[in-house]
């Protein structure tokens, strides 16, 4: 008898890995669902999250899932990874009219505290953050600069899950991914009823991974300006929302997990489709 039931989902987010914090899920993907409710989904592979792999941001995928069993978190799902089929691209065409669609459908508040408040009330753990001003982007080196053995262990126990891989694959995809030296904060102020906040969150989007060693491998030691152009002058420019997961063991602590950045409304914009 097939487990779960199977699902069209909108992936929203996928992270880069980062089992070096305490409790946190190495890798992340979220989405919504056709029916609008939101989802976040595991185990996934990374060479399924990678860039130009099995599926990308804002692509439709069908995949059967069940309610994670140990996650009690309303939106954690278990996928079946060898059951996922790739559907339509939604692409930026008209301002982003047909994402935004969708982004009206995902739980939206224009400050944290709301979301945090969210948490209490309905033990809400993925939303959409429009915060009123980017005010900086800190760059700060990892305690490691490379994997620890603790570390390898565990992205590779993750990528056995589910009996998907055996130890010498999922090793071998470990080694293959490369950490991301250094980490990447936001700080950000939102409107409350008290007036401004601001607020510090760490950025986890594989893009902004992505974006890192493409900035890395064209301009070598000097990859800071261009990452900044890209992640600090050029985003702060769109009508920059951040989707947010919480941990599940502590979850009164976020992490921008996607970066959403679709054009300000004005005729003039240019379409942005990826950051790099």
């Amino acid at each position: 008898m097939a487990l779960g039931r199977v699902e069209r989902i909108l992936i929203l987010a996928k992270t880069y890995p980062s089992p070096s914090a305490q409790y946190v899920e190495t890798s992340c993907v979220a989405g919504i669902s056709e029916d609008g409710s939101m989802r976040r989904l595991y185990p996934v592979p990374f060479r399924m999250i990678e860039q130009d792999q099995q599926f990308k941001k804002w692509q439709w995928v069908d995949v059967r899932v069940e309610k994670a069993t140990k996650d009690h978190r309303p939106e954690s799902h278990k996928l079946y990874v060898d059951t996922i089929t790739c559907g339509k691209l939604i692409d930026t065409k008209k301002d982003w009219a047909a994402r935004r669609e969708w982004l009206e459908k995902v739980p939206s508040f224009d400050s944290f505290d709301a979301v945090e408040e969210a948490r209490f009330t309905d033990e809400l753990s993925l939303a959409l953050v429009r915060p009123k001003r980017l005010l900086g982007l800190h760059i700060t080196k990892a305690r490691n600069t490379d994997w620890t053995d603790e570390e390898k262990e565990k992205l590779a126990r993750e990528q056995m899950q589910g009996d998907l891989f055996s130890e010498a694959e999922a090793k071998q995809q470990v080694k293959q991914l490369r950490k991301v030296p250094f980490d990447f904060h936001y700080r950000y102020l939102c409107e409350t009823p008290e007036g401004e906040k601001e607020h510090r969150h760490k950025i986890v989007d594989w893009e902004a991974g992505a974006l890192f060693w493409n900035c890395h491998h064209t301009y070598g030691a000097s990859w800071e300006e261009p990452f900044r152009a890209k992640l600090q002058e050029h985003l702060s420019r769109k009508d920059l929302m951040f989707l947010m997961g919480n941990q599940h063991r502590f979850q009164d602590q976020w992490l921008i997990i996607s970066l959403i950045y679709p054009p300000k409304q004005k005729p003039a914009d240019d379409r942005q489709d990826s950051l790099f």
